[in-house]
């Protein structure tokens, strides 16, 4: 899931996330939902280098934990892993997985570096 930037600009952000969660779980029972992972990845930040601050990757995670609550309640809510992707990188990995709702990272180009990759990956245990 995830927003052009001209959306998040316009204030469209949630909008579309809705959007693109209503119809990716169109038909998905509660007991099925429980075992998927979901990826929130502005489309703007992919290949840019640009990433989402902490505050608005948790703004839109909480969103996303909000929609599942709403559709399948709050254990499955509990229960999806919800990932951010979009430049994550060893300098701010650590900052966006302490975020309350972000479960995981999404890493592109940095896993290609192995001493950079390590780092996200500490950071992830931190």
């Amino acid at each position: 899931m995830g927003e052009l930037l001209e959306q998040r600009e316009a204030g469209q952000t949630m909008k579309v996330i809705e959007e693109q969660f209503t119809g990716s779980l169109a038909g998905v029972t509660p007991e099925e939902a429980k075992g998927i992972v979901i990826a929130y990845e502005p489309v703007w930040a992919i290949g840019t280098g640009r990433v989402a601050t902490p505050e608005q990757a948790e703004e839109v995670h909480a969103g996303i934990r909000q929609l599942l609550s709403d559709q399948f309640g709050a254990d499955v809510a509990a229960a999806v892993r919800i990932q951010y992707g979009g430049s994550v990188k060893p300098d701010n990995a650590a900052e966006l997985m302490s975020q309350p709702n972000i479960d995981g990272a999404l890493v592109g180009g940095a896993a290609l570096k192995a001493d950079g990759f390590a780092a996200i990956i500490a950071a992830a245990k931190s």
